[in-house]
């Protein structure tokens, strides 16, 4: 059975009778720069983080689950397009912002489209007001946010977004810190939550923490910005560890609030709930990665092409139709959000992507694979990286050599076994060389 067929079966035999009955609702918990190893369900020791060990507890917590890229931009794009990095518009974070082209399908507009009510709160980082790339114009009927990615680093700013006009936060003016912008983005999260509405919705969270402030921390030295660090104040802990703990908490707390308000609403068996992260740990703001172990059993870190710096935690919940308690090494990543949403909307998804539907793999069930998974990056020189089975190649320069590692065996990337697999190699060559377009805004550069 082909995959095309194997998916037809596949879609008629886990929606059935769900294609007559009403839509799921879908929320996607957007983690900003926060590790693999940052969740306590995923092997952090030294704070906990309950509300997410709980969403594992009643769902299922995937262990090879993908990013689209290494840093913000790319990776918001790869999870909103259904494209990976080398068919995105966007493939990296570029000053002035790059937006989306026009006709480009989002998750938001597909679903808008099905019928949905479509929201976001948190940061686009997928264009400003002057490329006309903005939440309301690519499929989202609410938005509270940010829409620069340089402007959501600062936690107290003086004004956000809301739909197209800024609120302006003038208890923050003149260097004042009294509304901090990821409780008043939450706070929002819950109005939408707590409205009777006859759609079905889409809920977008893409909340900043844990990302750092890194100008604050440039400056003054500690960029993980945050009201106060209980309870972690009297930690014998650097300030700035004790911050990113208590906004991890904070994090943490939240998500746990998104939960006790689906339940509140009657809203718990018909949520698909996901949280996941962007891409992974950072070095900013004075933080360090290695103090909590971030990127835990991974190599690398935030602008790395190893799977510290793109393989995420990931953890979907569904009560009565995902799995509990259950632990799923599928291999997958963000440009498979489009198509899956699309499944579990009853819609079609655009021609030409590169996702493919994990709704399968989400419920437990039987999932075709993909041949390939493909990143490239453009900061500091041209990198690429191809997961293919249980391979995993990273070149670190436009024409260098390819290394290769067995992720599976060497979850680490210690071992580079390129020159015992000159076949494995000269396939993930071949690979990088025809997975990708030519961009103008994004040209390869040797380093």
């Amino acid at each position: 059975m082909n995959r095309r067929e194997f998916l037809a079966s596949s879609a008629a035999g886990l929606l059935g009778a769900e294609t007559t009955a009403s839509k799921p609702n879908i929320i996607f918990l957007l983690a900003d720069d926060l590790g693999y190893g940052d969740l306590s369900c995923y092997g952090q020791k030294r704070f906990s983080t309950p509300n997410l060990d709980r969403v594992a507890a009643e769902g299922t917590r995937f262990t090879q689950a993908y990013a689209g890229s290494t840093v913000c931009a790319p990776s918001r794009c790869c999870l909103m397009t259904g494209l990976h990095s080398g068919h995105a518009t966007v493939r990296g974070n570029k000053k002035p912002e790059v937006g989306l082209r026009p006709e480009e399908t989002t998750v938001a507009s597909l679903l808008q489209k099905a019928g949905y009510e479509t929201a976001l709160f948190g940061k686009w980082g997928l264009g400003g007001p002057a490329t006309g790339s903005v939440p309301n114009t690519r499929g989202y009927d609410h938005f509270y946010g940010y829409l620069n990615q340089l402007h959501a680093h600062n936690y107290y700013p003086s004004h956000l977004w809301d739909n197209q006009n800024e609120a302006f936060l003038t208890e923050n003016w003149f260097n004042q810190r009294k509304q901090y912008s990821p409780d008043l983005i939450h706070r929002r999260a819950l109005h939408f939550l707590e409205q009777d509405r006859a759609k079905p919705f889409f809920l977008y969270l893409a909340y900043t923490i844990p990302h750092a402030n890194n100008e604050l921390g440039r400056y003054r030295g500690n960029g993980m910005e945050i009201p106060d660090n209980a309870p972690f104040s009297g930690r014998d802990w650097p300030e700035t560890e004790k911050n990113f703990a208590a906004m991890v908490t904070r994090l943490d707390r939240d998500a746990g609030d998104i939960l006790d308000a689906l339940k509140r609403k009657g809203l718990d068996s018909n949520t698909l709930f996901v949280f996941s992260s962007d891409n992974g740990p950072h070095r900013e703001g004075g933080h360090d990665p290695e103090f909590f172990d971030s990127n835990g059993p991974l190599r690398g870190i935030k602008r790395d092409l190893y799977d510290g710096g793109i393989r995420v935690p990931f953890l979907a919940r569904w009560p009565g139709r995902i799995p509990a308690g259950r632990t799923s090494d599928q291999v997958f990543a963000f440009w498979d959000l489009l198509p899956t949403a699309a499944e579990l909307a009853g819609a079609s998804a655009p021609p030409g992507i590169d996702g493919i539907s994990a709704l399968p793999a989400l419920l437990g069930n039987r999932q075709p694979t993909h041949e390939y998974l493909y990143w490239e990056f453009h900061e500091g020189g041209f990198k690429q990286a191809v997961r293919m089975d249980e391979w995993k190649g990273v070149r670190l320069s436009a024409g260098g050599p390819v290394e290769l590692y067995n992720v599976v065996e060497d979850i680490g990337e210690t071992r580079d076994l390129a020159a015992a697999n000159p076949r494995v190699v000269k396939k993930i060559g071949q690979i990088m060389a025809h997975a990708r377009t030519e961009s103008a805004l994004f040209p390869i550069q040797k380093s």
